[in-house]
């Protein structure tokens, strides 16, 4: 079973030190990679590393395909096709996600790599294993981390990096709603609007969505459950239902956080039924751990944000849920009142 860690590092700055070290003394290519599907907190971690490492002349890989919602922000060219082969001499930078993880690492293949890599996370379930670590699940996103590390690496802060960590800090924390918000990442927020940062731009951007948005969202609600007494609330997407409405697979990611919002649900659950496997997306509150639920998926994640896939049809694979998400109402049932968050 994934190994679970939620403790930040006692050494976290000397840390970030160590990353910066690691980017400035590389002379070869530098290879940015992130998860796959990747969400606001890795695309604005990866631009914000790249642009900070191609200001300093260094040349930057950063293959990924980016969902539509996602499409608006990066400049044409910044991001490149999936790595067939690596380039001689680079160095991995692997952001928002386990450098061990080689499914979940998208871009290239991890596997297939032997050179050095650095590491920027803040999952709990993250293995640290990698050549130079910057791994801190107390952060509320990983673009809270970047900032850091663009500190260490004296760039000269303007819009360009300031907007996309940006837009990775508010991905990660609900726009500042979410308890991972604290004191200093408001205080990261308030730095990144000062260089320029478009907030306003950002939040129209992210709110834009396609006509078969809302047609495959008529669709979602149909399938719509509440369990366990209304702390549970579930909606299921399947491929019939993408092709009658006409959508694709990038739309439907946001569908987990209106779920989310159901008055005295404690879970939130997206299904995502690939016929021969399923992807259960994760949102909780009130000291439900969706990590906890996902770890016992074979999955990962946050506390209150998380997911797994499991390699069943969906009947079989709902099971399994239904059982790891008694197992944690029963773990919560069991806390003190004044424990739970």
């Amino acid at each position: 079973m994934t190994q679970t860690d939620n403790q930040g590092p006692a050494d976290y700055a000397a840390q970030v030190q160590q990353v910066a070290r690691a980017l400035l003394d590389h002379s070869g290519p530098t290879v940015v990679l992130t998860h796959e599907n990747p969400d606001g907190d890795a695309l604005g971690s990866v631009l914000g590393l790249t642009r900070a490492l191609r200001e300093l002349g260094r040349e930057v890989y950063a293959p990924m395909t980016l969902p539509r919602y996602l499409q608006f922000l990066p400049e044409e060219g910044e991001l490149c096709a999936p790595l067939t082969e690596w380039p001689a001499g680079a160095l991995a930078a692997v952001l928002d996600v386990d450098s061990n993880d080689h499914v979940r690492v998208g871009g290239a293949e991890m596997a297939a790599f032997g050179g050095p890599v650095v590491n920027i996370d803040h999952h709990g379930t993250n293995q640290r294993q990698a050549d130079t670590l910057l791994v801190d699940p107390s952060q509320p996103a990983t673009a809270q981390m970047m900032v850091d590390v663009l500190d260490a690496l004296e760039v000269q802060w303007n819009e360009a990096l300031a907007t996309p960590l940006l837009l990775g800090l508010i991905t990660d924390t609900g726009s500042f709603q979410f308890s991972s918000t604290t004191p200093q990442t408001l205080r990261t927020g308030a730095r990144l609007l000062e260089y320029g940062a478009r907030l306003n731009w950002l939040n129209e951007q992210r709110m834009q969505n396609s006509p078969t948005y809302y047609i495959l969202l008529r669709e979602v609600l149909n399938t719509l459950e509440f369990a366990q007494g209304g702390q549970v609330v579930l909606a299921r997407v399947d491929d019939a239902m993408l092709e009658r409405a006409g959508a694709n697979w990038d739309e439907v990611d946001p569908y987990v956080g209106m779920l989310r919002n159901a008055e005295g649900a404690l879970l939130a659950v997206l299904v995502k039924d690939y016929g021969d496997r399923v992807k259960f997306s994760l949102r909780s509150r009130g000291g439900l751990s969706a990590q906890n639920i996902a770890v016992a998926l074979g999955g990962g994640g946050h506390v209150p944000a998380a997911g797994a896939t499991v390699e069943a049809p969906y009947a079989e694979a709902r099971a399994r849920l239904d059982a790891a998400v008694a197992a944690e109402l029963e773990r919560l049932r069991s806390q003190p009142q004044d424990r739970r968050a």
